[in-house]
C-alpha cells in the first residue's frame, strides 16, 4: 500500500469497520452492518486505485468516489448510534476517523482540481 497519510488512515478505518461488522453480526444486525462494511471498505479501495490513476482527472474521480463512500459511512454510523445498536463512544471514535478522512479527501480533491 502506498505509504501516505490518506491511504494509511483509510486502511485503518477499513479494519475498524470490519471488526465492527463482526460485532454487529454477532448481535444479529445484518442489514445496516453490511451497508457500512461495503461503504467503509470502499473508501480505502478507491484511494488505493487513485494512487495508480492514469490521469489527474481519473485521480480526482476516484477520490470523489471515496468521499461519497465516506459520507455514506457517516450516515450508517449515525443510524447505528441512534438506533442504539452501538455504544455512543464506540461510534463517536469511528465518526471522528471518518470525518478526518473526509476532510483530507476534500482538501486533496480541491488541490488536485487546481493542478488539472
Amino acid at each position: 500500500m502506498n505509504n501516505n497519510v490518506l491511504s494509511t488512515k483509510s486502511f485503518d478505518f477499513s479494519i475498524e469497520v470490519i471488526a465492527l461488522y463482526k460485532e454487529l453480526t454477532d448481535k444479529k444486525e445484518f442489514v445496516i452492518s453490511k451497508q457500512l462494511l461495503r461503504s467503509g471498505t470502499s473508501i480505502g479501495a478507491n484511494i488505493f486505485e487513485a494512487n495508480y490513476a492514469f490521469s489527474k482527472k481519473d485521480f480526482v474521480h476516484k477520490l470523489t468516489i471515496s468521499r461519497k463512500e465516506a459520507n455514506e459511512s457517516i450516515y450508517w454510523l449515525k443510524l447505528l448510534k441512534h438506533s442504539k445498536f452501538l455504544e455512543e463512544l464506540e461510534v463517536d471514535k469511528l465518526l471522528k476517523q471518518c470525518d478526518e478522512i473526509m476532510r483530507i479527501l476534500t482538501s486533496s480533491i480541491k488541490t488536485s482540481r487546481k493542478i488539472v
